[in-house]
């Protein structure tokens, strides 16, 4: 079911020019956050040990009317009057407080850094050089790496083998999702143009950095300068446990297409089904290991099969099933 328009824009919400003339700080490092105050911290601490001053750098909180702690007192403890506030009158869902984030901002480059995730040293400094030299691109983005709940690095992607505007890269972030919102920035004139995220609250940063593609060049760092938080409270954990996420990306991957020259939409659009159903395979895998019941993973096979056909994938499917009667048949001895 399509989640509610008031919560879950059906097309780009607009964001709104800069209306002061004045001077404009190069950076807006805005801060979206709801109920994870118990990572904040360890978010600003990474930005404002970059801060670049005043002049240069709006740094701002837009809490989603949060119920988990007084966000408030902890900005202005960490802050010390450094760090904006701003609070939802009432929670409006990620991606209108995204949009919040946006029309606040009125720096030249804007980087959305969730409350639970965090920057590594350099990474504004590296993305002003990149922004500096490659003043055609729309976006800036660096390799990052995952980190746990304890802050500690579990997983760092191979990065890509380019650095500067990336060649193809429209068919290349069609086909797969390299980028993670605490790893870009992209020009505040961009969003101007192309409008904020919309259509879910899962995979909608993918149709995004799509879309940006589509209009404009994109440079890139391969040093790792971002770190994605994944825990059990988030967005991404919940649609993980809700089965969710497929049907999510079936609708991303749908609007994905539509920024894709004809010619290449349904090889594309294959493309990135099949790489999104295989890694959802590594799911129903985790859900065999822990039940040993290959009933508990048919829901998300079922999804899996509804995304893509592609061989592998039945190839995959059926080692997951030889395992669940490994399982059974060891059990029973």
């Amino acid at each position: 079911m399509e989640p509610s328009a008031a919560r879950v824009p059906t097309s780009p919400p607009r964001i709104a020019p800069v209306a002061s003339a004045g001077q404009r700080p190069l950076w807006s490092v805005m801060i979206p956050t709801y109920n994870a105050t118990t990572y904040l911290t360890d978010a600003l601490q990474s930005i404002l040990a970059q801060d670049m001053g005043e002049e240069l750098m709006q740094i701002e909180v837009v809490d989603d009317a949060s119920t988990d702690a007084d966000v408030a007192a902890l900005v202005a403890e960490l802050g010390r009057g450094r760090v904006r506030y701003y609070r939802q009158p009432a929670n409006v869902g990620s991606l209108r407080n995204f949009e919040t984030c946006l029309n606040r901002s009125r720096g030249q480059l804007v980087h959305l850094l969730h409350g639970d995730d965090r920057v590594a040293p350099g990474f504004y400094a590296r993305l002003t050089q990149l922004a500096r030299q490659f003043p055609e691109a729309g976006a800036f983005f660096s390799s990052y790496a995952s980190i746990n709940e304890a802050g500690q690095r579990v997983y760092v992607p191979e990065p890509l083998p380019e650095h500067g505007i990336l060649p193809n890269w429209l068919a290349r972030i069609a086909e797969r999702q390299y980028i993670q919102y605490a790893s870009i920035a992209v020009r505040r004139e961009v969003y101007e143009k192309l409008g904020s995220f919309y259509g879910t609250n899962y995979g909608e940063d993918w149709e995004m950095w799509v879309r940006i593609a589509r209009y404009y060049p994109v440079a890139y760092t391969p040093e790792v300068l971002a770190e994605y938080r994944g825990h059990a409270d988030s967005i991404s954990a919940e649609k993980a446990r809700l089965g969710h996420e497929l049907p999510d990306l079936a609708r991303v991957i749908a609007r994905i297409e539509q920024h894709l020259p004809e010619a290449d939409r349904q090889r594309v659009g294959a493309l990135a089904r099949q790489r999104c159903a295989a890694l959802s395979l590594g799911t129903a895998y985790r859900i065999v290991q822990e039940t040993g019941d290959w009933s508990s993973a048919r829901p998300q096979i079922t999804q899996v099969l509804a995304m893509s056909r592609h061989p592998s994938i039945y190839y995959t499917i059926a080692k997951i099933y030889v395992k669940a009667l490994l399982y059974k048949y060891a059990g029973r001895r």
